[in-house]
């Protein structure tokens, strides 16, 4: 994916559509940080992308890594761009001035890792951890650990990994088996097994961070008896720690990134906050890991509607109606329709991206009270919803961008079947698109009746008819709430359709923003497909939460007549 092909959109989107140079400039750390250093931050950022990682998209999937007795090589190219990318100083984008970093707004960093995973999905596995493992060091971390490893982290000198999946357990951290032993000195023995580790060895750089979930002796059972240790693969002085990787997957896509199975076999390690609380440290970098899935998925999108539309504007086939000879395909309304449609997904996930990007810098660094509580309520409603709606799309979207090809869509030259297989995996990984839902409905709607998200919602700008759904939304949600009272499966049941439709009235806000910035045929188009082919889809789901509701209460009557 040509990143400079798509620098003028997003900082249309950036400055025009979202305001950000004076959101950020409202902010301490950013007061100095003005559109023009922003726009000279994204076009360098654009030509590193489209010079050194593009180009490694398609051999990096065809060489894949090798596994040979413990030690992970990486394709050709991949330790020398990675090199390069962290010696330009591109990982410490937003981190602390403090820790080594620029101390830049997160939304930039945001649209670096969006092209990024376009340009090469694979090669982006790599440092797509460190963000957030920079969060979870310098957050929990002990003053020693942050000074031993915190500055290598925020220039992405060393990587990181999250060992969190184990054989038996998949997404039910609960069942974690894997055991750290206090010693005497302060540190930790490790021993345990994990899977699915993104990176957990390479030859990328010259030591790898792992941050391990497992129980000390005396923890409790289930998720609340969890810690989390960081472990490095090299120890002060150079010895080589006891963590042993034991074999790659065999995937499936993603072939330039190795998924690791490893191994900690009396490994030393080091506490990271406090006993028995590792999944309030994880999860500040799992939050950040799922902000990035989702800008993974608009990367992807664009990548594939990209190839898609060149195809189009080039390859001939039969009359489009009202044409006398063969035409070009994108002149046939069947593919228009393919191209808007996905245009159309990928504007309106911009804008709930970097607005959410932008929120995250508000939480942190705004002085107004009222403003971090209703962006912390943004960045906590909204994440699941970008994490799982725009992976969904990315996966669908590139395989009907894949459909504009025909038959050469699925041969390997033209390169789009790389991006439908890299794409699925997005879905799954960082807590699968279901866990998402149920995150959004049960945890953090239901739990305070709703009243979380009527708000957001009332905050949000809208026409009359946008407005209608959002009344539709929240008194569905009112009614899902009462409901679960007498049936603690229904939300279960419905949160992949309640997602979609929070998801929906999100784009119409975003697409609001849109046209009211600018009403060019660019824009025009994609907001015309969202309004025909995607908004729809929302009464839909409004009848599946209703139906699904009338029937929890019609069982509730019956078992109470039977009485």
């Amino acid at each position: 994916m040509p990143a400079r092909q798509s620098l003028a959109d997003i900082e249309f989107l950036l400055t025009e559509v979202l305001q950000a140079p004076a959101r950020w400039q409202a902010l301490a750390p950013f007061a100095d940080t003005d559109g023009d250093l922003a726009a000279q931050v994204l076009d360098e950022a654009a030509k590193f992308v489209d010079s050194a990682i593009a180009p490694l998209q398609r051999s990096g999937d065809e060489e894949g890594c090798r596994f040979d007795a413990g030690q992970v090589h990486t394709p050709a190219g991949f330790r020398e761009a990675y090199q390069a990318f962290w010696q330009a100083g591109w990982p410490s984008l937003s981190c602390d001035p403090d820790d080594g970093g620029q101390g830049l707004p997160a939304v930039l960093e945001c649209v670096l890792f969006e092209w990024l995973a376009g340009a090469n999905h694979g090669w982006t596995m790599a440092p797509g951890l460190l963000h957030g493992a920079y969060e979870c060091i310098q957050h929990h971390a002990s003053d020693n650990l942050k000074a031993q490893y915190l500055p290598q982290i925020a220039s992405g000198e060393w990587l990181a990994t999250m060992c969190l999946t184990e054989a038996h357990a998949g997404s039910d951290l609960g069942l974690v088996r894997t055991r750290g032993v206090p010693q005497a000195d302060g540190s930790v023995r490790v021993n345990g097994s994990k899977i699915f580790i993104s990176g957990g060895e390479h030859d990328l750089t010259d030591n790898i961070v792992h941050l391990v979930l497992a129980r000390l002796p005396d923890a409790p059972a289930g998720p609340k008896g969890l810690s989390l240790f960081l472990v490095p693969k090299v120890l002060e002085g150079g010895a080589r720690n006891a963590v042993v990787c034991e074999r790659i997957e065999e995937k499936m896509g993603l072939h330039g990134s190795p998924t690791c199975v490893m191994r900690f076999d009396d490994a030393t390690g080091w506490l990271v906050g406090e006993p028995n609380k590792g999944l309030n440290a994880m999860f500040v970098m799992m939050n950040a890991a799922r902000l990035h899935v989702g800008l993974q998925g608009i990367g992807l999108l664009e990548a594939a509607w990209q190839k898609a539309s060149a195809y189009a504007a080039e390859r001939r086939q039969m009359r489009a109606p009202g044409a006398r000879d063969t035409s070009l395909i994108q002149d046939h309304p069947a593919i228009r329709r393919i191209l808007a449609t996905q245009r159309a997904w990928i504007d309106g996930g911009r804008v709930l991206a970097y607005h959410t990007a932008l929120q995250l810098d508000a939480a942190q660094h705004s002085t107004d009270a009222a403003e971090r509580a209703a962006a912390q309520r943004w960045c906590a409603l909204v994440t699941p919803v970008l994490k799982a709606a725009l992976t969904d799309q990315a996966f669908h979207g590139a395989s009907a961008c894949l459909q504009v090809f025909g038959g050469h869509g699925y041969v390997r030259e033209w390169g789009i079947e790389q991006i439908v297989r890299d794409a699925r995996v997005a879905m799954i990984y960082e807590g699968t698109n279901e866990i998402q839902a149920i995150d959004l409905l049960v945890r953090k709607v239901l739990a305070d009746g709703g009243e979380g998200l009527a708000a957001l919602l009332e905050a949000l700008p809208a026409t009359p008819a946008a407005r209608a759904r959002h009344t539709v939304l929240v008194d569905i949600t009112h009614q899902l709430a009462r409901a679960a009272q007498a049936d603690p499966e229904l939300p279960y049941w419905v949160a992949d359709d309640y997602l979609r439709a929070v998801a929906l009235v999100l784009l119409e806000w975003a697409w609001g923003r849109i046209e009211t910035a600018s009403r060019a045929e660019r824009w025009s188009s994609p907001a015309q497909a969202f309004a025909r082919w995607v908004l729809p889809e929302f009464d839909m789901r409004a009848g599946i939460l209703r139906e699904r509701i009338a029937q929890a209460r019609n069982t509730k009557a019956e078992s109470a007549a039977a009485v």
